[in-house]
């Protein structure tokens, strides 16, 4: 047994099915060591960030560790924006990287990077295995500070030590997984309790903390007849369907819930470090529960920090708060929301048949008949909108995505890492034609693992949610900066040899949407729709106001002028505004 062998045999014994890379150099002696292996196969993607995306959703959906793999100075280099999401998604994931030979090291060789500086923020440790000896040990601390931390960890080998004899089997152990719970002090709990019974009117913000304590939230919303806004992370943990909840806040968010937010008496905010403070109140009482004390306080002001888990802690406040008679402020709020909601399913009928199509009614369609444990993945940009505004995460229904990273590209290949461990489960990719377009090249390893995909590309040849920040700023829009040239992408689809429709009627949305479902390749919705479709922040500013009316000002005149592209874009608008107000 040789190193590699070695390192493979311990990722095996913690449940490690499959490794996401692009071999080469030193990699070379692990795929060769997987050449016959049953019980581990390495996924062999064409771009790096795409294997480290997908092993990041590999591991928040099997709360397992997940691998990918990276060699020497570029191709390890290429992990680093994937990993980045991994670490702010809070998953473990370890990455191996290789590294040229020791005798080599430290001489400027060819490829050769000194990744422990570079990879410093990302990884929560990081090792270069330096003998055969030590390899068994560093891998094991690394696996066990991702699992534990759940956190991203990072170990390089060098070429020369990947083939040498395997040692150090005196330092191999099982990996132990803790179960611990932080409770907080009966002390805390009191302070929450008191601070509770004293207010009138209060609102829970809750976000993906509370995926364990789901039912705890709801029966707590009920005995305080208090509204409950969720984070866009949080959209599959408590639902827009469920009682009392009044939906997102933030920039993609509804009237509702920022009142909701923004106006009680008191905020009780649960596992949740929602990094937008402008949507947050400066003049509210404020309680802050969260496992990561580093959270409270971290956004806005907090008058209660409690360290604790969300279940923990509600469980152990339950008997010692009063329940509450008053419900007119909840009452406002879900009738408001139910309101928005009707709009909201009205705007998206296939009724609304203007061309280029309106992004909505896909989506709406699409909540219809996707499965209830259908799992959907989130690229960042306006797909985040239609999603957030139209998609019911009921049942079993899972939403991942670059939630605090932000980055683009994300959608995809992490439906494929979602689709790798659940290959009889519906997962769809909700993705722009901008980040489709830095990713599709690993189109072809869905078609080659044979993962039925469903991705739905709203393919609008503009850079659409940069275009929307670009006029809030005051600018007039730059088609030379925003627009895309893009392919037919559901014959690119067919080349790849999956398969893909592209649509561009009302009446042909229903029937895609079916065959997607239906496909036993991965297949592409090419949808294509209006660029100027318009959205709404709940809550618009004056400085927002003054920035978007110089930018229609400027394109205005630049139309007058000749402009083309300008004419365009004041068109598409006009008719997504009119389709919004109808």
């Amino acid at each position: 047994m040789n190193v590699s062998e070695q390192i493979l045999q311990i990722l095996k014994n913690v449940g490690v099915t499959q490794i996401w890379g692009v071999t080469g150099d030193a990699l070379n002696t692990f795929t060769d060591a997987l050449r016959d292996d049953d019980d581990m196969k390495w996924i062999a993607v064409r771009h790096e960030e795409n294997g480290a995306f997908a092993a990041g959703a590999e591991a928040q959906m099997t709360d397992n560790l997940a691998v990918c793999a990276g060699t020497v100075g570029p191709g390890t280099l290429h992990l680093i924006n994937g990993l980045y999401n991994a670490k702010k998604e809070r998953v473990p994931v370890l990455a191996i990287s290789g590294q040229v030979a020791r005798v080599n090291m430290g001489t400027n060789y060819f490829q050769e990077v000194g990744l422990t500086k570079i990879f410093d923020d990302v990884c929560a440790y990081q090792a270069i295995i330096r003998s055969a000896e030590e390899a068994p040990r560093v891998v094991l601390k690394a696996i066990q500070i991702a699992l534990e931390q759940r956190a991203v960890v990072r170990v390089e080998i060098p070429v020369d030590i990947a083939v040498e004899e395997a040692k150090g089997a005196h330092f191999e152990h099982p990996v132990f997984r803790g179960n611990a719970v932080l409770v907080p002090s009966e002390k805390d709990i009191n302070k929450i309790a008191n601070a509770i019974n004293e207010a009138e009117k209060i609102t829970i913000l809750a976000g993906a903390g509370c995926r364990n304590s789901r039912e705890e939230v709801l029966a707590l919303s009920e005995k305080l007849k208090a509204p409950i806004v969720h984070t866009f992370r949080s959209s599959d943990v408590i639902h827009n369907d469920d009682k009392n909840v009044v939906g997102l806040t933030g920039l993609i968010g509804n009237p509702s819930a920022y009142h909701a937010v923004m106006k009680p008496d008191l905020l009780l905010m649960l596992g949740t470090d929602f990094p937008y403070s402008n949507f947050l109140p400066d003049d509210v009482k404020i309680i802050q529960v969260d496992k990561r004390i580093e959270n409270i306080g971290n956004r806005v002001k907090v008058d209660i920090g409690v360290q604790g888990d969300c279940l923990a802690t509600l469980e152990k406040l339950e008997a010692k708060i009063l329940p509450k008679k008053n419900s007119e402020f909840l009452d406002n709020l879900v009738e408001n929301f139910k309101k928005w909601k009707q709009h909201k399913l009205e705007s998206s009928s296939l009724k609304m048949d203007e061309e280029p199509l309106h992004p909505q009614l896909f989506m709406n369609v699409i909540n219809k008949k996707a499965s209830d444990d259908a799992c959907f993945t989130v690229d960042v940009g306006e797909s985040a909108i239609w999603v957030a505004h139209h998609l019911s995460f009921r049942g079993k229904r899972r939403l991942l995505g670059s939630f605090n990273h932000g980055s683009m590209a994300v959608g995809f290949p992490a439906a494929m890492g979602i689709q790798s461990v659940n290959p009889g489960r519906q997962v769809w990719a909700i993705v722009g034609d901008g980040a489709f377009g830095m990713c599709m090249n690993d189109f072809i390893t869905a078609v080659r693992y044979n993962w039925p995909v469903k991705i739905l590309v709203y393919n609008n040849s503009q850079l659409g949610f940069v275009k929307i920040e670009m006029e809030e700023a005051g600018y007039a829009m730059a088609d030379e900066a925003l627009g895309l040239q893009n392919p037919n992408f559901a014959e690119y689809a067919k080349l790849c040899g999956g398969n893909g429709i592209r649509v561009e009627h009302a009446a042909d949305i229903e029937k895609a949407i079916e065959m997607a479902i239906a496909s036993p390749k991965p297949f592409i919705i090419d949808a294509v729709t209006n660029p100027g479709e318009l959205s709404l922040p709940p809550n618009i500013t004056l400085e927002e106001a003054w920035g978007f009316g110089k930018s229609k000002v400027k394109e205005i005149l630049l139309s007058v002028q000749g402009d083309k592209n300008q004419k365009n874009n004041l068109m598409d608008e006009i008719k997504g505004f009119f389709h919004n107000s109808k």
